[in-house]
């Protein structure tokens, strides 16, 4: 009787994370570039004397890890590993501008300064809307300067540009009760308030800006109240030419850590890592199973 066929993996499918409650799924990542779960041990080893081997060996403990590489981003991906799940905001059809918000001092969101709402360009701003953190400050009492801190997104809508080095995108003067000022490039309208202008030199104010879109979410990782659920996972090989399905299951696991980031012209791929512990109700801490 000749040897049986040997057993092979190729490739990875996906790797999915369910919760541990009810074994609902969080998601599921399909482009995986990679994905790894392994056992890792100790062995304790006797020496003693002049003899240079181990007189006994015995097990000592034993490590379980997932480890995956992945090139997109689901929301349970913050939720599992950075302790935050995002909030997703439905399609914004005139972009979103934040309320104005006082960042140095008090008189730049004031009665006499500016009011806290800026709106799009009626007609035409939306369109304009740019992606980016904003800084409006105050250089006179009736005069600010804006201020973006990237250009990422410079090329939608009308042409803009930087005006000096410091980032400076417009220069407001003649600020005056109940006043409005444009700045057509950005789609962004200003409104002074409704008392004789009188800002404090120096004083600065910020707001955040989305422009038009279908999708949008945010997320705030750090928070002292932040959990790191413990979670269950599956990880697939690709399903093989003859047919072959393989799967590894691991029960109880649990990580904290997120990685973020991206070389110059190529796809972002981050690694990601979880360590898994004893499961009493399953009396194991992974399950393997194939089928063809």
């Amino acid at each position: 009787m000749s040897l049986s066929q040997p057993r092979v993996l190729f490739g990875v499918h996906s790797v999915t994370t369910y919760r541990r409650s009810d074994a609902t799924p969080y998601g599921t990542a399909r482009v995986v570039q990679g994905s790894t779960f392994k056992l890792e041990g100790d062995t304790i080893e006797l020496f003693g004397g002049s003899q240079r081997f181990a007189w006994a060996i015995e097990d000592g403990d034993i490590s379980a890890e997932l480890s995956f590489s992945v090139s997109e981003y689901p929301n349970w991906l913050f939720e599992l590993f950075g302790g935050k799940a995002p909030t997703q905001g439905t399609a914004e059809a005139s972009g979103n501008i934040s309320a104005l918000t006082d960042k140095k001092g008090t008189s730049v969101v004031a009665a006499t300064g500016l009011t806290a709402s800026i709106i799009p360009i009626p007609t035409t701003g939306a369109a304009n809307l740019k992606f980016g953190q904003y800084v409006v400050k105050a250089t006179d009492a009736d005069e600010v300067k804006v201020y973006v801190k990237s250009n990422v997104d410079f090329g939608r809508g009308l042409e803009a540009d930087f005006l000096t080095d410091d980032l400076e995108i417009a220069t407001i003067t003649g600020i005056t009760t109940g006043s409005t000022h444009d700045v057509a490039a950005f789609g962004l309208r200003f409104t002074a308030g409704a008392s004789a202008t009188a800002m404090t030199v120096g004083d600065t104010a910020t707001f955040e800006v989305r422009p038009i879109n279908t999708f949008n979410r945010q997320v705030k990782v750090g928070g002292i109240s932040d959990t790191f659920p413990e979670f269950g996972a599956l990880i697939y090989a690709q399903k093989s030419g003859t047919g072959a399905i393989f799967e590894v299951e691991a029960y109880r696991m649990k990580s904290i850590g997120i990685s973020l980031g991206a070389d110059r012209k190529a796809f972002a791929q981050n690694d990601y890592s979880a360590k898994a512990s004893y499961d009493s109700v399953e009396n194991a801490v992974c399950k393997i199973r194939e089928v063809e």
